[in-house]
């Protein structure tokens, strides 16, 4: 027996928004008796991009996240659904049953993901299907995943533990958007942002960038050691919220600087000078 689930990459997502594109084109306006009814012609979105934007000018980077249903073992949505109309297949793909979910508006309410979309137009919750009926013709993967140009999408079987997707979930770097749900996600994530410090660091005297200045960044949970680029930047990334840091900035023949940043947002500390 699969145990199917998808791995998502958020460094290597690009925003291209094929996922979204692909997804429309299968299931806008094309039925698939026993799996799903057809996505309406606007709006309805089975798997959206959520572009993060962080920092502040001349510091400013920007994350792609892709969204969509995450197929719990444990999902929320198949626990409180009391007509049988959601319900989990043999391999681990959570279904909405076009048919005996028409009308019941409440199953939309019943993912605290936000990932169930209601089509007014036929009165229908809609989610993503991780494209079941293509699955069950023999297809490898989702579209999603299919057309995936960056590799940030990776679609496999659990049970085998050669595949991928088995390697990848392995590692521990994949994590469910939110971990404190504990509803078995089969949907995990890897580098999903966090927080960062960056600066610039400037030689004062002589008005250039200081290439190689050691930046040490302490806090409750220890330091970490970095040097400023060939432009004179630096930047901590992957910090968690709400913690202060001390950052120090050193270069030979030049006095110590030392700062302090919170993490309640992305800090970017500025041009940082460095006085002999």
């Amino acid at each position: 027996m699969s145990r199917y689930a998808i791995a998502i990459d958020v460094n290597k997502c690009v925003g291209c928004y094929n996922c979204f594109l692909t997804c429309r084109d299968e299931f806008a306006g094309n039925n698939y008796p026993g799996y799903s009814a057809p996505q309406p012609m606007s709006g309805g979105n089975w798997i959206t991009i959520k572009e993060i934007e962080r920092g502040s000018f001349p510091h400013v980077k920007v994350n792609y996240v892709p969204l969509t249903c995450s197929h719990c073992d444990s999902a929320n949505c198949v626990k409180l659904d009391q007509t049988g109309a959601v319900y989990r297949r043999p391999d681990g793909i959570v279904m909405i049953d076009p048919e005996k979910a028409k009308g019941n508006k409440a199953i939309v309410n019943t993912c605290p993901y936000r990932r169930i979309e209601w089509n007014e137009e036929l009165q229908l919750p809609q989610k993503c299907t991780m494209c079941a009926h293509l699955l069950d013709k023999g297809e490898r993967e989702p579209r999603c995943v299919e057309t995936c140009p960056s590799g940030a999408l990776v679609f496999g079987d659990l049970d085998d533990p050669e595949s991928e997707i088995s390697k990848l979930y392995a590692s521990g770097n994949y994590a469910p958007l939110n971990p404190d749900y504990d509803m078995g996600e089969k949907v995990l994530y890897k580098d999903v942002p966090k927080k960062f410090v960056a600066g610039t660091v400037i030689y004062s005297d002589i008005d250039e960038v200081a290439s190689g200045a050691k930046v040490t960044l302490t806090g409750p949970d220890g330091e970490m050691t970095t040097v400023a680029n060939g432009f004179g930047d630096f930047e901590f990334e992957g910090l968690p919220d709400n913690v202060t840091y001390t950052v120090q900035i050193e270069a030979p023949g030049y006095q110590k600087v030392t700062l302090t940043a919170k993490t309640s947002k992305d800090v970017y500390l500025g041009e940082i000078m460095l006085f002999k």
